[in-house]
């Protein structure tokens, strides 16, 4: 019990104040350790893998984009756009960054 609760001391100088302060400076750490793994490090991980996918879209993927479409890539462009063809006759231009997911090669034939 006596972890949950402190036990009442006496006024007995400085060594109080000074363990209070240890104790607050460790809670800290332990709360951002506890942030940085929890929060902060898997986004980074999530954000690093959308990039490396960003960059390896290529001609002739079939990708997912956020908005639900689903279309084989016609064009690449330098700029960050990319040129989706979604029949014979429709394409779509949208940026680079709103593609989802690379889809498996046949998923547009297998819908």
């Amino acid at each position: 019990m006596n972890f949950f609760i402190s036990n009442a001391y006496a006024n007995t100088g400085d060594t109080l104040a000074l363990d209070n302060n240890l104790t607050t400076f460790i809670m800290l750490g332990v709360f951002l350790l506890f942030f940085y793994f929890i929060i902060f490090r898997p986004q980074q991980k999530r954000a690093k893998a959308h990039r490396e996918l960003m960059s390896s879209i290529s001609k002739g993927d079939e990708v997912l984009t956020n908005g639900g479409l689903i279309g084989r890539v016609a064009k690449v462009s330098e700029n960050g756009y990319l040129s989706i063809q979604l029949n014979d006759t429709t394409e779509v231009v949208i940026k680079r960054d709103f593609v989802t997911s690379v889809l498996p090669k046949g998923t547009m034939k297998s819908l």
